[in-house]
């Protein structure tokens, strides 16, 4: 018996030298983190599906419009007020008592255990995350899922890793991995999801990070497709570029992406400033008395509830004017702020996208009116916009640029989206090096770009 358990043992130690030290075994790792990261999605995404159904009766409450509730038709549209007072009575303790780090939209801290911990990030944020999330954006919260779907597959492979005890560098790989392989579950964009983790995640290009990263993705991919599918979170009209001169107005549009997408980050951090500064009660109870503002917010513009991806859809189909399109764009940046100001737990990729298809059409609307001899169609300045302002508020262009193009599967659109991307990011950039994710670190005193030797940039932070 002693001699087949001593086998048993050197069998063991062979598998995990075999994982943590030799590049084979790095692939078997990046596959088994995209196994993960794909399963995690799909079962978030149900998670949010089922809160949003029990609470309003429908899978996706926004485009609805101001109406009661299927389940509490006796509230009318008054259960608005109540659905984030209860959600925030939920998973506020539930984020203060086992994983403050789930709170907010997951990016920052990510980055910050990559660039300060080694990729060590607590295994149980994955589940705390998952839930607060859920029921954050089921019960109203305007913010999206890929946040929290980055933060879980991030949390995933670094579980996995530190399990393995793996050196600290293939760790940090591995939370970039997960990170990727939340992204193109998500959005079925797995070029995409393999930029992400490398442009915004891990900052900086190898051969061997990106070999990983696009195991995982991939795989991610697989993984959520045979669960539900080509199942694809937003269906987009055709468009393309009608002629060579509107590139001109497809710059036009980057500046202003670039000046919205910077003006998103700052209303962001300023109302959750405010938010500190008036809230003086336990922080367990904030996100449920929060919820009140939130819920009167939604009573006044209820397509606000949720992540919104049909109302998007609509905008860019052309169903609203432009100046409802205007309400909304200024109404998701103040209710995804008031979400995340009053302890909600969401992203902001989503809610970027958003903002940047309903500038976009809209922008698209009166210069289609002010020149109505191009034949513009607003659905294509739609969709540029949403990359446009992502790439503004995150200066990730690569990836931004490759999420569009993957939503729509069109190559015509590439030159006005590589236009319009590059001038917004270079703009934002100009404007300020801080993006939307750093920024939320900088407010805690903590400047990766210094950590990781990127700083010595000669434009203005703030």
């Amino acid at each position: 018996m002693s001699r087949a358990w001593r086998r048993s043992d050197r069998l063991v130690a062979s598998l995990h030298r075999w994982l943590v030290e030799s590049p084979s075994g790095s692939v078997g790792l990046a596959l088994l983190v995209g196994i993960g990261a794909g399963l995690g999605a799909v079962v978030f995404r149900y998670l949010i599906l089922g809160v949003t159904w029990a609470v309003t009766g429908r899978t996706d409450y926004g485009a609805a419009g101001r109406v009661a509730s299927d389940h509490l038709p006796w509230l009318g549209v008054w259960f608005l007020l109540l659905a984030p007072v209860v959600g925030g009575l939920i998973y506020g303790p539930l984020v203060y008592r086992f994983a403050p780090e789930a709170r907010g939209h997951g990016v920052p801290e990510v980055m910050v255990a990559v660039a300060r911990r080694g990729g060590r990030i607590p295994a149980r944020v994955a589940a705390v995350k998952s839930l607060a999330s859920g029921l954050c954006i089921g019960t109203g919260g305007s913010v999206g899922r890929e946040g929290p779907i980055v933060q879980i597959g991030s949390a995933l492979g670094s579980a996995i890793g530190q399990w393995l005890r793996v050196p600290d560098h293939r760790l940090r790989l591995l939370v970039a991995c997960g990170a990727a392989g939340g992204i193109s579950a998500t959005f079925n964009a797995p070029v995409a999801g393999v930029f992400f983790g490398l442009e915004v995640i891990l900052r900086r290009f190898s051969a061997e990070a990106f070999g990983l990263v696009v195991i995982t993705s991939v795989t991610a991919n697989v993984a959520a497709h045979s669960l539900v599918g080509a199942d694809h979170i937003l269906h987009l009209p055709d468009v393309g570029l009608g002629s060579p001169p509107e590139l001109v107005l497809y710059g036009v549009l980057g500046l202003v992406a670039g000046v919205v997408g910077w003006g998103f980050a700052r209303v962001l951090y300023r109302i959750e400033d405010l938010c500190d500064a008036v809230w003086r009660g336990p922080e367990w109870l904030r996100p449920g008395v929060g919820g009140l503002l939130l819920g009167a917010l939604l009573l006044v513009l209820p397509q606000m509830y949720g992540v919104g991806y049909p109302v998007l859809q609509n905008g860019i189909a052309g169903q609203y004017t432009a100046a409802f399109l205007v309400a909304l764009l200024v109404g998701k940046m103040l209710a995804t702020s008031l979400t995340i100001g009053i302890g909600g737990s969401g992203g902001v990729f989503a809610p970027s996208l958003f903002i940047g298809g309903m500038m976009g059409t809209a922008f698209g609307v009166v210069v289609g009116g002010v020149f109505p001899a191009l034949m513009l169609d607003p659905a294509a300045f739609g969709l540029v916009g949403m990359a446009a302002v992502f790439a503004g508020a995150a200066h990730a262009p690569i990836a931004s640029i490759l999420i569009v193009f993957e939503l729509t599967g069109q190559y015509s659109i590439i030159l006005p989206l590589m236009t319009a991307v590059v001038i917004a990011t270079g703009l934002s950039h100009r404007i300020s090096r801080d993006n939307i994710y750093t920024l939320k670190l900088l407010r805690r005193g903590v400047d990766i770009d210094r950590d990781l030797g990127m700083g010595g940039s000669a434009e203005p932070r703030e």
